[in-house]
C-alpha cells in the first residue's frame, strides 16, 4: 500500500513540475491580459457610474414588467459599455442559440440573403437556417421562410478568405454573420482586428447588409468589441463571459436601436419589443455579474493560455498556441483518439467543484449530429464561463477546453489532469 501512494505522490509531483515549469515563462502574456482586464473593468465601471446605478434598481416589476426601471438601466450598461444605441439584456433568453436565433428571425424577411463569412456556423444554428431540408422541422428554418443562405469557405480549413467576400455580397444580401469563436471547428478565431476588416469590406460593397457578430466567448478577451469597430449587431449569452459567473440564464444583443427593436419584437411579440417582461428578481444578479466579467474572463484566459503550454510541452497539438493572441475562451486540444478525448474530459470532471463523482459518456445532446463528450462540474448548467471541456466524437477527436472563475483552478485541474494521463 505504502509502495501504491508513493507512485501516486511521484506523479502529481511531476504534473506540478511541469506546468510550474509552463508557468515561469508565461508570466509576460499574463500581464498583458491583466492589462486588458484593467482596461476592460473601467469601460464597465464608467458605464455603471453614467447610468448611476443604485439600489432602487435591484428591485424588478412583477406581471407585464411595465416601467421597470433596473431592466432599462440593465440595458444602457450593457449600451454604453458595448459603446452603441441600445441593448437588450434578458433572463428569458435560453441560451445563446436562442438570442443568435432571435437577431436572424428578427431582421430577415423573405427573399433576405444571409452569409456566413467564416465558413460553417456552429452546429446549433443548422436547424435555425435550414441546411437540412429533410429534417422533421425544416419549415421552422429561415430557409424554409424563405431566406437564401450561403456561406464562404475557409482557406485551408483555418482562415477568412477576405478576397472571396465581394463574390457573395449581392444586392439582396441583408445580413452576413459573424462568428467570433471557433465553436466545434480547428479555424482560427477572429480578432477583433479580422472583425473590423470583414465589415469594412462588406461595407464598402453595400452599405446597408446588417453586419452581426456572434460574440459568444469573446467579451473582454481585447480591449474593443465589435460594435466598436462597426458591427450593427452582436449577441452573446450570459451564462458565458459577461454574466462574471453568476448569472443564472439569459443572453443579450446590443447595437443599432431599430435592430434591437425588431430582434425584440421576436423574442416578446409586435408591440411589446423591449418594454415588457418581468426580470424575476435576476436585475442585481445581472449588474453584478457584468461587473465581475472583466476579471473572470482574465482568469479564464490566462487558464487556457497555461494550457496550451502545459500540453504544447508534453508533445499534444494545441490552437490557438500559447503565444496567440486571445479573442476568446476556447483553448483546443487535439487527441486523434476518442479514447484519449474521453480520458481528458473524466480527469477535468474528477478536478470539478461540483459533480466531482460522475463520469462523462458520450451522448446525444439537442442541436448537434454527433455524439458529445462533456466535462464541467459546473455550478449552472452549461455555463462555459466555468471551467469545462467539451467536444464532438469524430476526427480529430479534439477536446474543447473553456473557462475558469479562478485561475488557480485551472491550475490544479491541469496538474491533476495530467497525473492522470501521461
Amino acid at each position: 500500500m505504502e509502495a501504491v501512494e508513493e507512485i501516486k505522490d511521484i506523479k502529481i509531483e511531476k504534473a506540478r513540475q511541469i506546468v510550474n515549469e509552463a508557468e515561469s515563462v508565461l508570466q509576460e502574456l499574463f500581464k498583458r491580459t491583466d492589462e486588458i482586464a484593467e482596461y476592460n473593468q473601467l469601460k464597465v465601471l464608467r458605464a455603471f457610474q453614467k447610468n448611476k446605478i443604485g439600489e432602487e434598481h435591484f428591485y424588478t416589476v412583477t406581471g407585464y414588467g411595465h416601467d421597470d426601471l433596473g431592466r432599462e438601466a440593465l440595458d444602457n450598461v450593457f449600451k454604453d459599455t458595448f459603446n452603441c444605441e441600445a441593448a437588450i439584456v434578458r433572463p428569458h433568453f435560453v441560451s445563446g442559440t436562442h438570442t443568435i436565433a432571435c437577431a436572424l428571425f428578427g431582421v430577415l424577411r423573405p427573399g433576405d440573403g444571409l452569409v456566413s463569412i467564416a465558413g460553417a456556423p456552429y452546429d446549433t444554428l443548422d436547424e435555425i437556417i435550414g441546411k437540412n431540408e429533410n429534417h422533421e422541422f425544416y419549415n421552422c428554418s429561415l430557409r424554409a421562410m424563405g431566406v437564401e443562405y450561403s456561406e464562404i469557405p475557409l482557406v485551408n480549413e483555418l482562415d477568412v478568405d477576405f478576397n472571396a467576400i465581394p463574390k457573395f455580397i449581392k444586392p439582396n444580401t441583408k445580413m452576413v454573420t459573424i462568428q467570433r469563436s471557433r465553436g466545434y471547428s480547428l479555424r482560427n478565431s477572429l480578432t477583433i482586428e479580422d472583425i473590423e476588416k470583414i465589415i469594412k469590406i462588406v461595407k464598402n460593397i453595400n452599405p446597408k447588409t446588417v453586419c452581426f457578430v456572434d460574440n459568444c466567448y469573446g467579451e473582454f478577451t481585447q480591449k474593443l468589441e465589435p460594435t466598436d469597430v462597426g458591427a450593427d449587431l452582436i449577441a452573446g449569452s450570459l451564462i458565458k463571459n459577461p454574466g462574471g459567473g453568476i448569472v443564472e440564464a439569459g443572453g443579450y444583443l446590443a447595437g443599432r436601436k431599430d435592430l434591437i427593436e425588431m430582434c425584440a419584437r421576436r423574442l416578446t411579440a409586435p408591440g411589446i419589443g423591449t418594454e415588457g417582461g418581468a426580470m424575476f428578481n435576476q436585475t442585481r444578479v445581472m449588474l453584478q455579474g457584468f461587473f465581475m466579467a472583466p476579471s473572470i474572463v482574465s482568469y479564464a484566459v490566462k487558464g487556457a493560455i497555461l494550457a496550451a503550454k502545459v500540453f504544447e510541452n508534453v508533445g499534444f497539438k494545441t490552437h490557438p498556441k500559447s503565444d496567440c493572441t486571445r479573442c476568446d475562451l476556447i483553448q483546443t486540444i487535439k487527441f486523434e483518439k476518442q479514447e484519449a478525448q474521453e480520458a481528458f474530459c473524466r480527469a477535468l470532471q474528477k478536478y470539478s467543484p461540483v459533480e466531482s463523482y460522475l463520469t462523462p459518456i458520450p451522448d446525444g445532446v439537442p442541436g448537434y449530429e454527433d455524439k458529445l463528450i462533456m466535462a464541467g462540474g459546473s455550478f449552472i448548467e452549461g455555463s462555459t464561463i466555468e471551467l469545462s471541456a467539451d467536444g464532438p466524437c469524430r476526427p480529430p477527436y479534439a477536446v474543447y477546453m473553456q473557462g475558469g472563475l479562478s485561475y488557480f483552478h485551472v491550475k490544479l485541474a491541469l496538474i491533476g489532469i495530467l497525473k492522470e494521463l501521461v
